[in-house]
């Protein structure tokens, strides 16, 4: 049975053991920061070696300078609570579930019809549904409201201020009415005012520059000017993330809502690579296995989650922009300072007694490992539609992601390590991957001394190592230029006489099976143990 909201969730971390209640004061201000950090590295090297691997959930009962507040953090902190989120006992479980929508065949008779009718029932239960109302609606702030109300947290020292950092950013593509639910950090302005840190190659970045073709093709169609010529230059100079904006930029508003302690699915479905034509909320229902329901903003035209504990609507200006950050992130770095739009708060609505659901960023591993790594096993099977020869992935903690990531092939024809790689930079966030090794199916990649010792044997530096130029993430500090740079490619696989190696290839050291069994059967008896 899926979870109604956070509260449900909470309950459920707190019967299986999972959840920490917190009641001596804390500041938001670094120390629920301090704590947290201390808890997400316990048993992975971190200084409390005795503890489950993530630490707990941690629900904050007495946040400093917010009396009543309750702060949520780490709810995603560990394996086990990434499975207890979803609801399986194993993520490679939605692996399947989707691999059995992606396999099905278009029916050719009345027999395959009537046996696709359950799976047709099933989709049916994804779609979100709008109802009337809902507990975030529960009080609704028109005036009187302030975002400093919220508890919300400083998480690094350098840190520009508190930054809303496990928000669901709602937005609609103004062209088809699509909407998306994105994960980007907001950082506070003031009582009313939010930077706005959509990353110029994110959906709801796509969505603001739509908003700007328009509003610069309405500007410009009446003068006589070339309106797509125009158009085209603006968005040249503006990104819409990291915005550096050179000219002019067009007057007009974009829409958004916020969404802050949703259920654990809706949350772990705005940071999913889903493709563009999906929704999140059907991602959600899909997870869950029961619709989203969603309520009518009060003044904003967009729909958001009924069972959410904070709803912030507002708008963005298309010719704002606003120094947003440094800020500690993934990277283990503070991201640098840039020009962001500027989100403006019109309303505010929430639960009585709102949860206030935050995460923190910084040196790995964190919280996003465990989600990170959720991503990896689910979206293995899309991977897959574009690179049926692939085998597994690994996308090491330390590698945050987009620094590393080492993919295991059937090996059919020569030449096709390389094709792989150049396969996984056309994969939408994939894109960003910053070294790509490749290996041979034999080898486990989530075994990362096996990939080290056969990776490393297997490779003539100067033959197998490719490098290429394209985009790179917002946040790598290393790229010759913001969001453009260089990737690396390593061919670790195997080499064949047809890819011009003709050596012999030796064979791996391994003994042979009837000795294993021999000393297996055999190991009690020699008291060595």
């Amino acid at each position: 049975m899926a979870y109604n909201d956070l509260r449900d969730w909470i309950a459920a971390l707190e019967r299986a053991g999972e959840l920490k209640r917190i009641k001596t004061e804390v500041d938001p201000i670094l120390e629920i920061t301090e704590i947290t950090d201390r808890l997400s590295k316990a048993g992975r090297g971190g200084n409390l070696p005795g503890m489950t691997a993530g630490g707990p959930a941690l629900l904050f009962e007495n946040v400093k300078g917010h009396p009543g507040a309750q702060v949520l953090i780490n709810q995603f902190g560990s394996a086990r609570r990434m499975n207890l989120a979803l609801e399986v006992d194993s993520l490679d479980s939605i692996a399947e579930r989707i691999h059995q929508f992606m396999d099905v065949k278009s029916p050719q008779g009345l027999l395959d019809k009537i046996k696709m009718l359950p799976m047709l029932a099933d989709l049916g239960k994804f779609f979100p549904k709008t109802v009337s109302s809902g507990p975030c609606k529960e009080v609704i702030k028109k005036d009187k409201f302030s975002l400093l109300d919220l508890p919300v947290l400083q998480c690094w020292p350098k840190d520009a201020g508190r930054f809303i950092t496990l928000p669901c950013v709602i937005t609609r593509d103004p062209k088809t009415g699509k909407r998306n639910v994105g994960m980007y950090r907001m950082q506070i302005c003031d009582e009313r005012t939010a930077g706005m840190h959509w990353q110029r190659q994110k959906i709801g970045a796509e969505h603001y520059r739509e908003r700007m073709r328009a509003a610069t093709a309405a500007n410009t169609a009446g003068d006589g000017c070339a309106t797509r010529s125009a158009a085209v230059d603006i968005m040249a100079r503006s990104s819409g993330g990291s915005v550096l904006a050179e000219g002019p930029r067009p007057a007009g508003k974009m829409e958004v809502a916020v969404a802050i302690g949703t259920d654990p699915a809706l949350t772990f479905s705005a940071i999913a690579p889903a493709p563009p034509d999906v929704e999140e909320y059907m991602i959600a229902g899909f997870l869950r296995q029961s619709p989203v329901e969603l309520v009518k903003c009060e003044t904003v035209d967009l729909e958001v989650p009924a069972n959410a504990e904070i709803i912030l609507e507002g708008y963005v200006n298309l010719d704002e922009l606003r120094t947003e950050g440094p800020f500690g992130d993934h990277t283990g770095f503070y991201s640098l300072a840039d020009e962001y739009p500027v989100f403006h708060l019109t309303c505010m609505t929430h639960r009585r007694n709102p949860v206030y659901a935050t995460t923190i960023v910084g040196k790995p591993p964190m919280e996003d490992a465990w989600m990170g790594k959720a991503v990896e096993r689910i979206f293995l099977p899309l991977m897959r539609v574009t690179i049926p020869e692939l085998v597994d992935v690994n996308l090491p903690v330390e590698g945050i992601f987009h620094n590393l990531m080492i993919v295991s092939i059937k090996k059919s024809y020569p030449g096709q390590a390389r094709k792989v790689m150049n396969a996984i930079w056309s994969l939408g966030q994939a894109m960003f991957t910053k070294c790509i090794i490749v290996v041979d199916e034999d080898v486990n990649v989530q075994d990362i001394a096996d990939v080290t010792l056969k990776a490393l044997n297997h490779i003539d530096p100067e033959r197998d190592i490719q490098f290429t130029l394209g985009p790179v993430d917002s946040l790598d500090h290393a790229s010759r230029l913001p969001n453009f740079g260089s990737k690396m490619g390593i061919d670790a696989t195997r080499k064949w006489p047809s890819e011009g190696f003709n050596r012999p290839w030796p064979d791996e050291i391994l003994m042979d099976e009837k000795t294993r069994a021999l000393v297996d059967k055999k190991w009690k008896d020699y008291g060595i143990e």
